[in-house]
């Protein structure tokens, strides 16, 4: 009970300060349209460039990789994600929404908080094996979101036949997040592939590194959350929370029972798929909606919702990890 209170009490520490501090610079600062970008941008730089990395190379040194299947979890992030668009877009097309809301919808269905939350959840309910298998289900993920999501985003919005799928990947290879993230990722691989010992500290250094830099990313999305709008789009926020919570849970954990995950390392490769398949949507279906110009409100309405159903699903899963 004590790791599921730390999670819930974090994550809403992490988004009120965020949010407080947001309403404090608008409030009492006159250029607050630059600043509020700026110091999400610092946050998560330093967070993603300075502090994750360091957790991402200690936690993979020490994972075991014995049984090969565990390299199918990248793969099942991958089927995951691309079920979430399709039913984002499913969603859209049974409640005949227009082409920009079909592409926010596709959006939010796709676009998933693997990385914040779902690290942070992992990392406190199964610590470092749990964050080491994350890190390997999401091996895939910038590359799905950047070289296919955000030009399927743009495509399904425009009459624009021409995806650009590998400008964005080429573009993705010069992005300092991915090379760092990819760098760190394969570093640690590296280092447990050829055996060499972890030294003893770094466990009590993850054990500070991993909250605080979530932590940050947390503020930094608080940074952004904007309540306007909500009652509007509350019909299709549920939809979302439907496909979010209970169907990308159900082909993940049907998915990974089928391939046997449940028999490795006492389920927990099981588990984190759960986990992840569980997240809310991600800020970069805000971004996206920006960017091309989407429904913005339907998807900051999507991204509030299943953010605030975090409260429901993680008691659920904590309950249900007690019994499997």
């Amino acid at each position: 009970m004590q790791k599921l209170l730390f999670t819930l009490l974090l994550i809403i520490a992490g988004l009120v300060c965020g949010y407080l501090l947001q309403r404090f610079i608008r409030k009492n600062i006159e250029h607050h349209q630059l600043l509020l970008p700026r110091l999400r941008k610092s946050l998560q730089v330093f967070s993603m460039l300075g502090i994750m990395p360091i957790a991402f190379v200690g936690v993979l040194w020490i994972v075991p990789f014995g049984d090969l299947r565990v390299a199918l979890l990248p793969v099942l992030a991958g089927v995951i994600l691309f079920s979430g668009g399709g039913l984002g877009l499913l969603a859209a097309a049974l409640l005949k929404k227009s082409s920009q809301q079909k592409s926010t919808l596709f959006c939010c269905g796709f676009f998933t908080n693997i990385g914040s939350f779902g690290g942070l959840v992992s990392f406190v309910f199964f610590g470092e094996k749990g964050f080491a298998l994350l890190a390997m289900y999401r091996l895939f993920e910038e590359i799905i979101y950047y070289g296919i999501g955000f030009p399927l985003a743009r495509y399904l919005a425009s009459d624009d036949t021409d995806l650009r799928i590998g400008r964005r990947i080429l573009e993705l290879f010069r992005d300092p997040f991915f090379l760092v993230a990819s760098g760190s990722f394969l570093l640690g691989l590296l280092l447990n592939l050829v055996g060499v010992n972890r030294p003893p500290f770094y466990e009590t250094l993850n054990s500070l590194f991993v909250p605080i830099g979530i932590f940050l990313l947390l503020v930094s999305i608080g940074l952004g959350m904007r309540f306007s709008n909500i009652r509007q789009h509350l019909r299709l926020g549920l939809a979302i929370s439907l496909i979010k919570f209970i169907i990308l849970p159900l082909v993940g954990g049907t998915a990974g029972y089928l391939l046997g995950l449940h028999n490795m390392m006492d389920g927990l490769p099981l588990k984190i798929v759960l986990i992840a398949a569980s997240m809310p949507v991600a800020f970069n279906a805000l971004v996206a909606a920006s960017v091309y110009d989407l429904d913005l409100d339907l998807a900051n309405a999507c991204w509030l919702i299943t953010t605030c159903g975090l409260l429901v699903v993680l008691p659920w899963l904590y309950f249900l990890f007690s019994l499997i």
